[in-house]
C-alpha cells in the first residue's frame, strides 16, 4: 500500500460540523482551520515570528503560485532551496494555482484550451500559465498542499459560460493531476521531507469544484472531479459577484456530496460569521485575504461587529478594541491609542490591527472546535451570531 501525501480523520462531529486533524509534512492541523494568506511569501502587516506566537499559532498559512511566479520569479526561489527556505516558514503550506489571480484580470488574459495568456501586471511581459506549468511551479515553491489549475466563471455567468468553464476546469484538473504525478516520481518538489507518521514526505494535490451558481454543474464537476481522485477537495468560484443566499445554496448542495474522508476547502470565504456558518454545513479549512486587508484600512474584526477605528467617537476611549478577546493587542492597547496611530498615518496601526483580527479569525476557529467536541457547537454558532448583529458598540 502506498503511503499517503496527508492523512485525515475526524476526531468528532456535531451535526453536520466536524472537527478533525490534517497530518501533513510538516505538522498536524486542526481542523476547521483559517489559514492567513501570504499572497507574496509574506502575510502582510505580522512577522513569522508572530505567526508562530501562542497568540496566533497559525499551523499552515497560502501563498500565490501566480504572484511568487511573476516576483521573484521561480528560478530565484529555486535558487534559495524552495519558499519554506526562502521565506523563513517552517510550518505547512498550500499554495493556490493562480488560476483565480488570471480570472480576475478580466480582458488582459485569454484563456484557450492549453492555458492562459496575459500580460504580467508586474511588467507588462507576456506569461503563460496553463495545468503543467502551473504544477511545475508549486513543484519548486515546495508547498506541501498543492491546488490544482482550474478557471473561475464570474458569479452570474450565463448556463453556457458555466457550462464552458466547468468543463475547462475539469480537462485542467486530470492534467494536472497527470503532471504533478510525474513531477513527484521525479523528486523535484523542493520542500519533500522524509517521510513520518505514515506519510510518504510527498506533496498533496487538491481538486477544486467548479460550476458558478448552476447546481447541475456544482454536482457534475464534484464528480468529475472524484473520478480522478485527490487528497482533498475545495470549493472554487464562490464569493465572486453572487449573492449570499446563492452562496449558500451552493454550498447546502456540494458539501453533503463531498468525500467524508478527506477535507473539504471553501476557497476565498470569508468573514467571521461566513465561516462560522460553513463549519456548520460540514466545511474543514477556509482561506480569505479580510483580516490583513482590513487591518491595513482601519478595520478591526471583533465578537460585536466591525470596528472602524477612524472613527471620532474612539478619541478618548480606553477600552480595548473587544473586550473578550485576550490578543497581545487587546490586553496592552486601548482603542484610542490605535485610532490615534491610524489617523496620524503610523504603519504601527496596520501592525497592530492585523494582528488582532488575524487572533480574531484564529481563536474563533479555536473556539469552534472546541465547540464541536463538546456537543456545543448548535448554541455556539447561535450567540456568536447573535452578538455579531447585535450593533452593541
Amino acid at each position: 500500500m502506498e503511503k499517503a501525501a496527508i492523512k485525515f480523520e475526524v476526531v468528532a462531529q456535531n451535526g453536520d460540523a466536524r472537527t478533525g486533524l490534517i497530518k501533513s509534512r510538516r505538522g498536524e492541523i486542526e481542523t476547521p482551520v483559517f489559514m492567513p494568506v501570504g499572497t507574496a511569501g509574506t502575510v502582510k502587516g505580522t512577522r513569522f515570528e508572530q505567526l508562530e506566537s501562542a497568540d496566533l499559532d497559525a499551523r499552515i498559512i497560502l501563498g500565490n503560485t501566480y504572484h511568487l511566479w511573476l516576483r521573484p520569479g521561480i528560478e530565484t526561489i529555486r535558487a534559495c532551496g524552495g519558499l519554506h527556505r526562502f521565506i523563513g516558514w517552517e510550518r505547512a503550506l498550500l499554495t493556490d494555482s493562480g488560476g483565480f489571480q488570471v480570472w480576475s484580470l478580466g480582458k488582459l488574459r485569454k484563456i484557450t484550451e492549453e492555458g492562459t495568456e496575459f500580460r504580467s501586471h508586474v511588467d507588462g511581459s507576456l506569461r503563460f500559465l496553463s495545468p503543467e506549468v502551473a504544477m511545475e511551479v508549486q513543484a519548486a515553491l515546495g508547498s506541501d498542499i498543492v491546488m490544482v489549475f482550474d478557471e473561475c466563471a464570474p458569479g452570474k455567468a450565463t448556463s453556457e459560460d458555466a457550462r464552458r468553464s466547468m468543463e475547462l476546469t475539469a480537462r485542467w484538473a486530470r492534467r494536472s493531476r497527470t503532471r504533478f504525478d510525474a513531477l513527484q516520481r521525479e523528486g523535484v518538489d523542493l520542500g519533500r521531507t522524509e517521510g513520518r507518521d505514515g506519510l510518504s514526505g510527498e506533496q498533496a494535490l487538491f481538486g477544486i469544484v467548479q460550476g458558478a451558481t448552476q447546481g447541475d454543474l456544482r454536482t457534475e464537476s464534484l464528480e468529475r472531479t472524484r473520478e480522478i481522485g485527490f487528497d482533498g477537495y475545495a470549493i472554487g468560484g464562490l464569493s465572486v459577484g453572487e449573492e449570499k443566499s446563492v452562496m449558500w445554496d451552493v454550498i447546502d448542495q456540494i458539501v453533503p456530496l463531498m468525500p467524508a474522508d478527506g477535507p473539504r476547502y471553501l476557497m476565498g470565504v470569508g468573514t467571521p460569521e461566513d465561516l462560522v456558518e460553513a463549519v456548520a454545513r460540514g466545511v474543514d479549512m477556509f482561506d480569505c485575504v479580510l483580516p490583513t486587508r482590513n487591518g491595513r484600512t482601519g478595520q478591526a474584526f471583533t465578537s460585536r461587529g466591525k470596528l472602524n477605528v477612524k472613527n471620532a467617537q474612539w478619541a478618548a476611549d480606553d477600552r480595548p478594541l473587544d473586550e473578550s478577546c485576550q490578543c497581545s493587542v487587546c490586553m496592552r492597547h486601548s482603542r484610542a491609542y490605535l485610532r490615534h496611530l491610524h489617523v496620524s498615518g503610523e504603519m504601527l496601526a496596520s501592525i497592530l490591527l492585523t494582528h488582532h483580527n488575524l487572533a480574531f479569525f484564529l481563536d474563533t476557529m479555536r473556539r469552534v472546535r472546541q465547540s464541536i467536541r463538546s456537543g456545543d457547537f448548535p448554541k455556539f454558532r447561535r450567540e456568536f451570531i447573535e452578538r455579531l448583529t447585535a450593533n452593541g458598540e
